[in-house]
């Protein structure tokens, strides 16, 4: 019954499906956010002023999903996670663990993209996560006590992030940095204001502080 009102609620109208969302699922919706034709249905779903998810996205088994203002995600994004709610021995010895995606002010997914929420992935503000078919996992088997684990991703504000990366649990890209096409970023880095790439990823070029990308003040590159 739930998945027929849920089909029932992804080819509605906006106008309707707000209502439906609000009512049934308690989400926190601001009148100007949006969704498209999208399966979106976590635990929990904040969408604040003007925030977006567009066509073609299914978000399913995670506790929640947060677009900040003006956030965006595009079209034909797939976004799953492992909830806490699951019923299952999987991940059991990680019960701090935050399944949800966190998309801060003015930040651009695009399109085509893999988001493995097992663990939060939170991305910073006035970010873009460029081009298609890029892999964020959060989660994997940890060979040495043969079961599953988890780890946090973290990319800060004011990064770009190329096309086809894959980015594993642990990782972080700090804040003004660009992260090569094809890329593995694959552990924690610090220093701002680099280019980062290779596989594995590794420091390659300081990049201008005073970049015009460093310093707009709108998500939306014309």
């Amino acid at each position: 019954m739930k998945k027929i009102l849920n089909a029932l609620i992804v080819i509605l109208p906006w106008v309707l499906k707000r209502r439906l969302l609000i009512l049934f699922y308690n989400y926190q919706l601001h009148p100007s956010a949006r969704i498209g034709y999208s399966w979106i249905f976590p635990d929990h779903l904040i969408m604040e002023n003007n925030s977006i998810i567009g066509h073609f996205n299914v978000a399913i088994y995670l506790n929640k999903i947060h677009l900040q203002n003006h956030a965006k995600i595009g079209r034909g994004n797939w976004i799953t996670g492992f909830s806490l709610n699951e019923k299952s021995k999987h991940f059991n010895h990680q019960p701090n663990r935050t399944p949800e995606l966190i998309v801060g002010e003015h930040t651009a997914i695009t399109k085509n993209h893999h988001f493995d929420c097992t663990h939060q992935i939170k991305i910073g503000k006035f970010t873009t996560i460029a081009g298609y078919q890029s892999q964020l996992l959060t989660h994997s088997i940890n060979i040495e006590e043969n079961r599953q684990d988890s780890s946090p991703i973290f990319i800060g504000d004011y990064c770009f992030v190329s096309t086809n990366v894959v980015i594993l649990g642990g990782a972080c890209l700090p804040s003004f940095s660009v992260l090569g096409a094809k890329s593995l970023l694959n552990k924690e880095f610090k220093d701002t204001h680099f280019l980062y790439g290779g596989v594995p990823a590794k420091s390659i070029t300081a990049l201008n502080s005073h970049s015009k990308y460093f310093t707009r003040t709108e998500g939306f590159v014309y």
